[in-house]
């Protein structure tokens, strides 16, 4: 109840920002490569690929992003995450985010944070390609069948296409 609670102050706060001027909604899809800080050993893959879904809405200096990305083998387990960011920039872009990890089927106790930057690029008119790096953190996580909390401090290099309607 605490993260729909967050995840819905976030998203209210970055649309009552909508009265500051008219904005461009963007959507699109891409792809992520992903690296673990820290060496996992026997607990699945140390690095790969994830997918996402994307929506921006972007005011002249100021956007919201709401991504849901597929990881298929996030150390050993099969993953989703539902992620929300808030960023500054045009052009060349910063900023920071939440998300929630749903690991095969069930939801972890605390949300991650992420830093991200990026930039983007007008390929054609209504067209975005925006190619970003983000850094995922939490105090730590405990994977299925693993007794331990380890931690899974990860960057993401990733490029998205989008469309501006």
């Amino acid at each position: 109840m605490k993260r729909l609670l967050l995840m819905g102050m976030i998203l209210g706060l970055a649309m009552s920002a909508g009265n500051l001027q008219a904005g461009e909604h963007r959507i699109g899809g891409g792809v992520n490569y992903w690296v673990a800080l820290e060496d996992l050993d026997d607990e699945g893959d140390d690095d790969g690929l994830s997918y996402l879904l994307s929506y921006q809405y972007w005011w002249d200096f100021l956007g919201v992003e709401a991504d849901i990305e597929l990881l298929p083998d996030l150390f050993g387990e099969t993953a989703s995450a539902g992620e929300l960011y808030l960023l500054l920039g045009s052009t060349i872009y910063g900023g920071a985010g939440v998300g929630w990890l749903r690991a095969d089927g069930d939801f972890a106790d605390e949300p991650f944070f992420a830093f991200k930057a990026g930039v983007n690029l007008e390929l054609l008119p209504s067209f975005i390609l925006d190619i970003s790096a983000n850094y995922r953190f939490n105090e730590q996580t405990e994977l299925e069948d693993d007794d331990t909390d380890i931690d899974t401090d990860t960057v993401f290099l990733g490029a998205a296409l989008r469309f501006a309607l």
